[in-house]
Parts: C-alpha cells; structure tokens; sequence
C-alpha cells in the first residue's frame, strides 16, 4: 500500500465528498418513499431499497478511489449519513449504522487490493458492498422469510443498483475530475 499519510488536503476533500453526499442522500429521502409507496401498490416495496441503495453508496467510493487511502470509505460514508441525519432524514440515527454498514462494505473492496489498483478496487468495492449490506438486510430486514428464487432477484436488483451508481458513475466522476486537473493539482 502507498501513501498512507493523511495531509490536510486529503481531510479536506474527505469532509467535503461527506457533506455533498449527505445533501444528496437527504434529498434521496422522500424520492425513495415514492418509490417505495408505488411499488408497495404491486406488493414489491422490498425492490424500493434494492433499486436506490447505489446513490446512498456513493460517498465511500467516491473518497477510496480519489484518496487511495485506508478509512476513506468508511469515514465518508459515516459523515454522509450523520450529515443526513442532522439534516432531517427520515430514519434518524439509525442511519449511522445504515452508513457504517455501507461504508464498511466498499472499504472491503479497496482493502482486498491494498488501495493500489483503482479500478480493480472498484469494481471489488461494488461486490463486496453488495454482499455485505445484502447480509445486513437480510437479518435486519427480515429478507429471510423470502423464498430464494425472490432473494436472488432482490440480490442481482442490489448489485446493479450498486454497480451503476457506486461503480459506473464513481469512475466517472472521477473521469471527470481527472480531464479538469483538480485531482492533479489537489493530490501531489
């Protein structure tokens, strides 16, 4: 593992990828009970959390494969979800374990690799935080009472949720970033 040293640059750009996310998630919020309130109609709410986990993922992501550095995605997911709570969001504290848990799982992903290979950490990342936030919803949510043909389906939703989301628009945003120099003059 490279450069693990923190400068304040990179604890400025950590805070700041936190508190973005946090508005975005905030914002998330009643977006995702009209989803959830259109598909509890057809009796499919649970797909409601399946389809827009990606967006509340993006925030870890986003800081390990700018930063590079061990914590960042689990720092930025804590400080999206407490961002999000303190601005109002509907399931209150317990969306600092909803971020732990999250971040927890794409910091997996870049831990596996050692922060050295990007886009391999990435795409990992997206895996691993499937994987585990589907464990957490399985027990926490009660997915075991499901038959398995219907938690393989919410499984695959999950994961291209994710995928697009934390993996597809990450690297983008990174793309991004890249062709305006700000990462060039902002990680020497």
């Amino acid at each position: 593992m490279k450069n693990t040293q923190w400068k304040l640059r990179d604890a400025i750009l950590l805070a700041l990828i936190g508190i973005i996310f946090s508005v975005i998630y905030f914002l998330m919020d009643p977006l995702y009970q009209i989803i959830s309130g259109g598909l509890t109609v057809i009796g499919l709410q649970a797909f409601a959390g399946e389809l827009t986990i990606g967006v509340w993922m993006m925030a870890g992501p986003l800081a390990a494969y700018l930063l590079k550095k061990p914590g960042t995605a689990l720092l930025a997911e804590m400080i999206g979800a407490a961002g999000e709570m303190f601005l109002g969001g509907y399931w209150g504290a317990a969306t600092l374990i909803s971020g732990m848990v999250q971040g927890a799982g794409s910091e997996l992903g870049f831990t596996l690799t050692g922060y050295k290979k990007g886009s391999t950490s990435l795409w990992l990342s997206t895996l691993t935080g499937t994987v585990v936030t589907f464990v957490w919803q399985f027990f926490h949510s009660g997915y075991g009472h499901y038959h398995f043909g219907m938690l393989v389906v919410l499984f695959v939703v999950r994961y291209l949720s994710i995928f697009f989301f934390s993996g597809v628009l990450v690297k983008g945003i990174e793309k991004l970033l890249d062709r305006s120099k700000f990462m060039q003059t902002h990680t020497d």
